[in-house]
């Protein structure tokens, strides 16, 4: 039951300010629908699709022990830090919680970095630029990556793992 009854004709036609709002949004819907597509094939800002299926989770980390004994030049809070050749394949792993190990790379060269988690899902966010990747269990994700400004960047996991999340804090070096 109504607090009022409707008028007869309740309903009203579309004003004009009305109707050019409405087709302002329609081809503003439109024009997105058909952009984002398009731009996905043109767009250089997508992120590589290569990857590949770790059927060993312990051969991942025999890459990755392999990779910190050839390559280490220190360490920081117990984790080696190393220091990778450009153009080389660099393996980071993702365990619950943390990002092993500490990469030190080079200004304007290029890297391969091959993300892999060995539990959950977590998110590898690098900070303050704001680039986002997956680390997924029996996945090996390969990130081509340029770095073009010097500094730390730290490595975030942007997925909830468990109760140390938070704490789930890597670095990058660039030089």
């Amino acid at each position: 039951m109504a607090i009022k009854e409707p008028e007869r004709i309740w309903w009203k036609p579309y004003t004009r300010d009305e109707r050019l709002w409405v087709a302002m949004a329609l081809l503003w819907m439109m024009a997105s629908f058909v952009f984002m597509p398009v731009y996905h094939f043109i767009g250089a800002q997508n992120p590589p699709s290569e990857t590949y299926r770790v059927r060993d989770k312990e051969k991942f980390r025999a890459l990755v022990d392999g990779m910190v004994n050839k390559y280490k030049v220190g360490e920081e809070k117990g984790i080696p830090i190393v220091k990778p050749e450009p153009g080389s394949d660099v393996f980071v792993q993702a365990s619950m919680w943390q990002w092993y190990p500490i990469l030190q790379l080079e200004k304007a060269k290029t890297y391969r970095i091959h993300l892999a988690s060995m539990d959950v899902t977590h998110g590898f966010s690098i900070q303050p630029i704001n680039m986002n990747f997956m680390a997924l269990p029996d996945y090996d994700y390969v990130v081509t990556l340029t770095p073009t400004t010097s500094g730390d960047y730290y490595i975030v996991c942007n997925e909830f793992c468990g109760l140390g999340h938070h704490l789930m804090v890597g670095k990058m070096i660039i030089k």
